[in-house]
């Protein structure tokens, strides 16, 4: 089975809102057997522009990934963490060599 993968950087413009996105979507991210692979840290933007946060999750299945997005749980966590963050999230389905 193929791994998929959350790519997101994102803008946060208010992190104790945010802080509470991320503590609203550790059931979705555990349900569907998410891990962090990335988390914010320090990043040195070599070509192009990036936005300040990125953030790489990996799940056990593409098909996961995407049902981990489209889940209740994870659109209302979701819902806290729009009004606060501008971003952009591509879900990948993983290479198999």
């Amino acid at each position: 089975m193929t791994k998929g993968y959350w790519v997101a950087h994102v803008d946060v413009e208010d992190p104790q809102v945010y802080e509470k996105y991320k503590a609203a979507n550790a059931a979705p991210f555990a349900r569907y057997g998410a891990r962090f692979l990335i988390r914010g840290g320090e990043q040195q933007v070599r070509e192009g522009a990036l936005r300040t946060r990125t953030v790489v999750i990996e799940f056990p299945s593409y098909e996961d990934a995407v049902a981990c997005y489209e889940s209740a749980e994870y659109q209302a966590a979701k819902a806290l963490r729009d009004p606060v963050s501008a971003g952009d999230l591509a879900i990948i389905r993983g290479y198999d060599s």
